[in-house]
Formats: C-alpha cells, structure tokens, sequence
C-alpha cells in the first residue's frame, strides 16, 4: 500500500514538472521569438519596398537619399553636398521615409505650428480680457 501511493505522488510531480516546463517555453515564445520575427518581417518588408529618392536614416544615424539600388547594396547620398556618396548594405537602414510621406509630415507641422499660434493668440486675448475689472469705480 505504501509503495502505490509514493510511486502515485512521484508521477504526479513529474507531470506537474512537465506541464510547467511547457508554459515556460510557451511564455518564451510569445514574449521574445515571436515579437523578434514581426519586427524581422517588418524590416524585410521595408527594404524591399525601398525605392531611389526615398528619405533614409541608417543605423548610426546618418540622414540620407537613396541614389542606387543593387540586389544587397544601395548607395546614400549624405547631406547637401552631391559628393559624398557611400555604398552601404541594406541591413544598415533603420528607417525609410517616402518622398510623399515627407511633405505630407512637413504639412501636417505646418498646420500644427498654424493652429498653435491661433490657440497662443486667443489665449493672450482671453488673459488681457480677463486683467480689465469686472465694474467700474
């Protein structure tokens, strides 16, 4: 009798072990492999959308234009000087901004900053507004 109920506790435990183990690799899964392969689709999607003109940012942060494209290389013309070229991998950009995308940003600032003055204006009219006393001695 005995050996029946230790050998039934012992199973038990390496049952529960296994189904913890497996949470554990599950939990794994979803919270580091699967965000890392989005990210990876992401960045393939991405650079293979990359077209010439586009607007870059490459890893260590450099702004650029996209002027060529290979199969694993593209050149970037760096900043206002139409000389400075440098081929560069791929994988090296960060960030790709379209042309359109560009001004439809540059737009958006612009009515922000307009809408922003607008607010400025009526908030310093309602202040001087509010400085006058409400009666009159």
């Amino acid at each position: 009798m005995i050996l029946a109920s230790s050998s039934a506790s012992s199973g038990g435990s390496v049952m529960s072990m296994v189904i913890l183990l497996v949470i554990m690799i599950l939990l794994m899964y979803f919270m580091m492999i699967r965000p890392q392969r989005k990210e990876q689709q992401r960045m393939n999607a991405m650079l293979s959308a990359l077209e010439v003109g586009d607007a870059v940012v490459t890893t260590g942060g450099f702004y650029g234009i996209v002027i060529d494209i290979s199969d694993d290389d593209v050149i970037v013309e760096f900043g206002n000087n139409k000389n400075c070229r440098i081929p560069m991998r791929k994988e090296a950009i960060a960030q790709v901004e379209k042309p359109e995308q560009a001004a439809a940003a540059k737009e958006d600032a612009a009515r922000d900053a307009k809408e922003s003055r607008k607010d400025a204006k009526k908030e310093a009219k309602s202040t001087k507004d509010e400085s006058k006393p409400f009666f009159k001695k």
